[in-house]
Parts: structure tokens; sequence; C-alpha cells
């Protein structure tokens, strides 16, 4: 008797413990698995609060200040525009000059001009995703070793700060942008 009592707790216990893996089995796979346009939405909500139009989208004046040309966002300075002349004297005392869409910045380190980052070739289409979570975490141009540092007003420091889904998010977001051709020029690094 003792031992048909020890024999059917011992299959109640492994019973229970096999439903509760296969039910759990589901539920743990489906809550960790997130959807492409979940992540896109979310690297929609981070470009937008933290600022990546703010130098990288063109912008024309607006009856409330500068405000985004929707058809040219995130594509950076546009190779077809140009710079006013700077008063050097005015970087040399410290200031920082941006330029008329301000897509572009001079200072003490040269002269940025902000980078297309749609889903163009001529942006960021053919990069991976390593790549691009090297540029973020390490500063690199183009997210490859040996190249220059990203530049400011890029506050890339900053931005290295958030997490592996985050800089994913933001990746697939830039990816499924509008694709916007434009050869941005190459910014000005002046060493010291």
């Amino acid at each position: 008797m003792r031992k048909s009592l020890l024999f059917c707790s011992i299959l109640i216990s492994a019973g229970i413990v096999f439903a509760c893996n296969s039910g759990n089995t589901g539920k743990t796979a489906s809550a960790t698995i997130i959807s492409q346009d979940s992540l896109v939405k979310r690297g929609d909500y981070l470009v937008s609060i933290i600022g990546c139009d703010d130098c990288h989208s063109p912008k024309r004046m607006g009856p409330m200040g500068p405000e985004v040309i929707p058809e040219l966002r995130l594509s950076g300075f546009q190779a077809t525009g140009s710079l006013p002349s700077t008063e050097g004297s005015a970087v040399k005392k410290g200031w920082i000059l941006m330029g008329p869409g301000l897509t572009a910045t001079v200072g003490p380190w040269g002269t940025t001009y902000a980078s297309n980052i749609t889903s163009d070739s001529t942006g960021i289409g053919g990069w991976k995703e390593e790549q691009f979570i090297k540029a973020i975490r390490e500063g690199k141009s183009k997210g490859l070793d040996g190249t220059r540092p990203l530049l400011p007003p890029m506050p890339w420091q900053n931005f290295a700060k958030l997490s592996d889904h985050d800089i994913k998010a933001i990746f697939a977001f830039l990816k499924s942008t509008k694709s916007v051709k434009n050869v941005v020029p190459q910014s000005v690094f002046n060493r010291p």
C-alpha cells in the first residue's frame, strides 16, 4: 500500500511538472519574441524623442521657427547645399556655428555635415546592424574600425548608454524609412 501511494505521488508530481513546463514553453517563447513592427515602432519613438531630426533632417523656416522638410527627413546635409562663409574669429573665441538648415556645424574640431541616415544606399541602407551598434557604442564613423571618430555635435557618448534593444530598434526604424538619395560631403576634421 505504501509503495502504491509513493508510486502515485511520483506520477502525479511528474504530471504536474510536465503540465507546467509544457504550458509555459509557449508563453515564455511568445513573450520574448518581439515583432519587427513593434521594433520599428519603438525605433520611431526613440528617434523622435532623442532628437535625431535636430541635426539629421534639413529644415526650413516656418511661422514657429525651423521645421523639418518632410520629404528630406533624416537625409542629412544636402549634397547640393553650401555653407555661408564663417567668421573664423568667432570659432577661435569658442563659438560653435550651425548652418542655415541646421545640418552642418562648425567648431574647433572642424566642420561637421550631418549624415544621411535614411534607408538609401547613400545613407545606412547598406549597413549591417553590427556597424550601427559599433558607431553608437564606440563613436566610429560608418561603424568601421580604422575610421575617424564621430564628430560633434553627434552625442554618441550619451547614445552609447542605450540598451542593445533600443539601439536595434533605432536601426530597424532607420532601415524602414523612406529612401532619400543624398551623398553628404565629408566632414572636415581639424586634428589638434
